[in-house]
């Protein structure tokens, strides 16, 4: 199915989670906030929500560094 990622189109598995989608990215769920369709989630909800064609998401990953 088709979402936006980041502002760019991308084809999805069907009934991915946001957990599973950050999963098959290889992001590490506890260093990344999801806004979906322009709402920060909550990182606990990041195994009960599914992602739906048409969503729009946005991924900001933190990394460390010095």
């Amino acid at each position: 199915m088709r979402v936006q990622l980041n502002g760019k189109d991308r084809e999805i598995e069907r009934g991915l989670t946001i957990r599973s989608l950050l999963e098959s990215l290889e992001l590490e769920p506890g260093m990344v906030v999801v806004e979906l369709n322009r709402e920060i989630l909550e990182r606990d909800s990041y195994p009960n929500v599914t992602v739906s064609e048409g969503d729009a998401l946005e991924l900001v990953h933190f990394v460390g560094g010095g």
